[in-house]
């Protein structure tokens, strides 16, 4: 049985962990999202995931767009610049008595520019609870990358990159689809792009297109064009947050591969960033979430 559970809850995918006190005993996923579910669909969805875990009353704390309008119940935003809103979990009545569920809230801005995130704040928290003094910025990569400006234990301000859901869309919905199968890599040639956006990002645009021609009349090999178009987007986006990592210290918390490319792409700009992994981060938010209510 278990202790509480923590729930991660996205647009496209659920994860559940069954905790005993800040240990994760057991992860199960599913893709039953936000994005497919009306709001009488989250309580069925997360019971057939976790329901073999429950032994009574059980603690389940949730975060991501399970707290959006369109989720199970709306959290509503915290207003920068704050700390991850961490306590002012909502909680939500469920059919079933075994839950006691509670929705951390996103973070929001007005100025200098609108801006939301739900999910990402638990990461911060994250963070935050293994290194209390970090001044600087989080970079967390994802369908929509954030990088947040954190200091004295607060999110300042925040800026959101929607790389990695253009790097999908040019993927599978373009005619670049036709040239980027597989998984291979090539640094060099995500490297050099990275490079050549982040020095000339107007010239991104009139890249992309050079994808596909190059595979017609080059065979160029699909792994070369996923990691050009990888590095363009990539570099596009640093040239676009520079204001958020130039000169500053910064940790990357995403997926594997995923924040290693953007690692790569910031040392070569003479950063030293630090690397945290997305799970295990985003559960210590979680688990200080929990603790805070």
């Amino acid at each position: 049985m278990s202790d509480w559970i923590a729930v991660d809850w996205g647009t496209t995918s659920l994860r559940a962990t069954r905790m005993a006190g800040e240990r994760a005993v057991e992860t199960r996923r599913s893709g039953d999202g936000m994005g497919g579910l009306a709001r009488d669909g989250f309580e069925p969805a997360l019971m057939a995931l976790v329901e073999d875990w429950l032994d009574g009353p059980t603690e389940v704390v949730a975060c991501g767009m399970v707290g959006s309008r369109q989720g199970w119940a709306e959290a509503p935003y915290a207003t920068v610049p704050c700390a991850p809103p961490l306590d002012r979990a909502v909680a939500v009545d469920t059919r079933d008595p075994r839950l006691r569920l509670r929705i951390v809230p996103g973070v929001s801005q007005t100025a200098p520019h609108p801006d939301v995130m739900r999910g990402e704040e638990v990461q911060i928290a994250g963070i935050l609870r293994a290194s209390p003094e970090f001044d600087g910025v989080a970079c967390l990569p994802g369908t929509h990358t954030k990088w947040a400006h954190l200091s004295a234990g607060e999110i300042v301000s925040f800026r959101t990159a929607m790389t990695g859901e253009l790097f999908a869309l040019l993927g599978r919905q373009s005619v670049l689809r036709h040239s980027l199968g597989g998984e291979d890599w090539d640094a060099a040639a995500f490297a050099e792009a990275v490079s050549d956006a982040l020095s000339r990002p107007e010239r991104a645009l009139g890249r992309l297109f050079e994808l596909r021609a190059a595979d017609l009349l080059l065979g160029q090999p699909a792994a070369t064009a996923r990691s050009i178009l990888s590095g363009l987007l990539i570099g596009a986006e640093l040239a676009a947050t520079k204001p958020w990592w130039l000169g500053r210290d910064v940790v990357i918390c995403g997926a594997d591969a995923l924040a290693r490319a953007y690692e790569t792409a910031l040392r070569a700009q003479g950063l030293q960033p630090r690397v945290l992994p997305a799970e295990a981060t985003t559960l210590a938010g979680l688990t200080a979430a929990k603790e805070a209510s």
